[in-house]
């Protein structure tokens, strides 16, 4: 990781996001890196699909792809180098909360983002769906 020329020890935050969230989190873990998720993305707008790609790159989150449009929902992938990635200790709500609301957000309807681990294949899938009849302002 880098942030202006400077280089960050990638164990420094796997440290952080791996073992010490969960240990504060507890139980409630899931619940608030979701909803941790969605803030962030409302600190960070992006207008589309390309700049959220883009966001996970530059966060680190890993390679983020688009694999299949439906009427109501998409399908994304995330993968990231086997080392760089603890796929087995990880919960990806963070992501799912931030996926939701930058889609909530340029779709303007109720959005969620479900995410389901491909532990042999080193792959987190994103599942998200609006609803139509669930209009935001």
């Amino acid at each position: 990781m880098t942030s202006q020329g400077k280089t960050i020890p990638v164990f420094g935050y796997e440290i952080l996001r791996d073992y010490v969230l969960p240990s504060i989190l507890g139980k409630h873990e899931d619940d608030v890196l979701y909803w941790v998720g969605k803030d962030i993305a409302r600190k960070f707008p992006c207008s589309d699909i390309q700049l959220i790609v883009s966001f996970f790159e530059d966060a680190g989150w890993g390679e983020l792809s688009l694999e299949k449009e439906m009427k109501d929902g998409y399908i994304f992938q995330l993968k990231n180098e086997p080392d760089l990635f603890n796929i087995e200790k990880r919960k990806f709500r963070l992501e799912a909360g931030f996926i939701a609301e930058q889609i909530q957000v340029f779709k303007g309807y109720l959005t969620e983002c479900y995410d389901e681990k491909k532990e042999k294949s080193n792959i987190v899938q994103f599942t998200v769906k609006w609803d139509v009849k669930e209009k935001i302002s």
